[in-house]
């Protein structure tokens, strides 16, 4: 599996009629940003199995832990040794076969937009397409100072909305696709889950 597309992230086929949201947004566009701003602000916490397949067609599955602001948990099965946790505004990676890690810091992966404390579409972060296909809506972003940190696509199932994928684009363009399975919204999660020691030098929060 491609470690560097691990270190980006983790996703939705982009597919359908792109609407090139930041330069005319239609009021459908207005409308679908604020129903996806005001979801998300309310997901504080989901608990899911997953599904991804990695820019090579390597697919792999496990179990994920989402705690908004800036906490992740990716536990894959095996045989694959891999680990991902967000925490402290960095996002580790563990490969428990070769007892190697590494950490990137969330502001500068597309992932972090999702564990941001607050989202908001504007601003520090542009949306830069929305696809609606049926029953379904992809919102595609991006940080407007830093488009070349890669992208964000999330894919909502429509009425009600809800969460079920997202594909990290990293900038080498390579993609990574998360399919959330029986996701679980709300309840709570032991703190051990998102526990690391930090990096020097390292602080808490996720800014986006």
């Amino acid at each position: 599996m491609n470690r560097r597309s691990l270190l980006a992230a983790l996703p939705l086929l982009l597919a359908g009629n792109a609407v090139a949201a930041t330069l005319a947004p239609t009021a459908q566009d207005r409308a679908t940003i604020a129903a996806v701003e005001a979801y998300l602000n309310g997901l504080k916490r989901l608990k899911a199995r997953f599904l991804q397949v990695a820019p090579n067609g390597a697919i792999s599955g496990g179990t994920m832990w989402l705690d908004r602001p800036g906490k992740m948990r990716f536990d894959y099965d095996p045989p694959a040794p891999f680990l991902l946790v967000a925490n402290y505004g960095i996002l580790l990676y563990r490969d428990r076969q070769l007892d190697q890690t590494s950490n990137i810091p969330l502001s500068q992966t597309p992932l972090g937009i999702l564990l941001s404390d607050r989202m908001k579409l504007s601003g520090d972060v542009e949306v830069i397409g929305i696809d609606r296909l049926p029953g379904e809506v992809v919102v595609r972003m991006q940080r407007t100072g830093s488009p070349g940190d890669g992208s964000l696509a999330l894919s909502f199932v429509d009425k009600p909305l809800t969460l079920r994928q997202w594909t990290v684009t990293d900038p080498q363009r390579q993609e990574t696709r998360v399919t959330l399975l029986n996701p679980e919204a709300g309840g709570s999660f032991d703190a051990k889950l998102f526990e690391f020691k930090p990096p020097a030098g390292a602080f808490g929060g996720a800014n986006g």
